[in-house]
């Protein structure tokens, strides 16, 4: 039996794809048609990716949402590592400090409903995104 919420620890790469498999898992109890699942999987898997690549270690938690009768899926991605400098320039496309195309967390923010971000440089960072049906 599956739960409407699932809590993940991230601390080694087979992390992410354990998270990227839940997230599509989560979106299909959700009642989201398979091109969205594959989405919120995407998502998912950025998440957690950027947890294992910059902080080292952190939580995932996916939940199923209902409000107003709608239904819908939260990503939380939290972790404690160094934070990131300056938010506005992480969300601009092609911004990259770890070497990559800069497109992840504008791709998260862009293909979410709901996106929030709060960062403290030394103390971590907490993304919640949400999808609605």
């Amino acid at each position: 039996m599956k739960h409407d919420e699932i809590e993940l620890p991230v601390s080694e790469e087979i992390d992410v794809l354990k998270a990227a498999f839940e997230g599509k898992d989560m979106s299909e109890l959700a009642g989201f048609a398979e091109n969205v699942q594959l989405m919120i999987s995407t998502v998912v898997s950025e998440l957690a990716r950027n947890i294992y690549k910059f902080a080292g270690k952190g939580i995932m938690r996916i939940k199923l949402l209902d409000r107003d009768n709608r239904k819908g899926i939260e990503i939380i991605a939290e972790d404690n590592g160094p934070g990131i400098s300056n938010l506005a320039e992480a969300l601009e496309e092609h911004f990259s400090t770890g070497n990559s195309l800069g497109l992840g967390i504008p791709a998260v923010k862009r293909m979410m409903d709901e996106f929030t971000i709060t960062s403290v440089p030394g103390k971590g960072t907490k993304i919640t995104a949400r999808k609605w049906g």
